[in-house]
């Protein structure tokens, strides 16, 4: 993901984005968590994406890339013909963390108004451009290059009553990649209630079913 962003994203805008800032630069690394963000120092004009590893492994299947939004852009703007999977995700990725790059570089994001119209102008753009596309190419190649398992076999989300299913009242629980626990109160449609224990006691939590793990 990272060499894809930095061969097949990058060099179009280079020259567009060398004008808005004189020596612009973009380093893409790999984080340990789920973290995946952009970044921009505008006193060394150094663009910074990180790709969690955690991230990556979420989005693996259908169950686990449920919450996340390049899950919901890819089914609600129809990236892709609508279409998901481990590749088609992964490609999105790249080209939502570049488009906040190119976001960043124009003007277009302040606090409080990050994923704005201006910057789904933007991720549009890379998807009717062929960007997307390109970047999906090399994502293909290069894994099957390097013998890696990245699948393009289509998925659908499970329905919200068989996430439901899985949890029961009173159950042990954590969420927010673990930095919380709890127990569930109530199930609802597309959430559970779960009331905090340890550090999180005395908080409740409204967690959508997708997001919570059997502690």
């Amino acid at each position: 993901m990272c060499e894809a962003t930095l061969r097949i994203l990058w060099p179009p805008a280079a020259d567009w984005l060398g004008r808005q800032a004189a020596g612009s630069a973009l380093h893409c690394r790999v984080g340990t968590g789920k973290a995946t963000y952009h970044r921009y120092d505008p006193q060394r004009r150094h663009h910074l994406i990180t790709y969690g590893m955690r991230m990556v492994a979420a989005k693996q299947e259908a169950g686990t890339a449920d919450g996340w939004l390049s899950t919901r852009e890819i089914l609600a703007r129809g990236y892709f013909d609508g279409e998901l999977s481990t590749l088609n995700l992964l490609a999105h990725t790249c080209c939502h963390e570049f488009a906040h790059l190119l976001q960043c570089s124009a003007g277009q994001r302040a606090r409080g108004s990050v994923h704005n119209r201006e910057f789904y102008t933007i991720l549009d753009e890379l998807h009717a451009s062929g960007g997307a596309e390109a970047t999906r190419r090399f994502l293909a190649d290069e894994a099957d290059r390097r013998g890696l398992p990245l699948s393009d076999r289509p998925f659908l989300l499970p329905e919200p009553r068989q996430l439901a299913r899985q949890w029961r009242i009173g159950q042990a629980v954590t969420f927010g990649e673990g930095r919380h626990q709890g127990r569930v109160v109530r199930i609802n449609r597309k959430t559970c209630t779960v009331e905090g224990t340890g550090p999180s006691r005395g908080s409740r939590f409204r967690v959508p079913l997708s997001l919570l793990r059997p502690a």
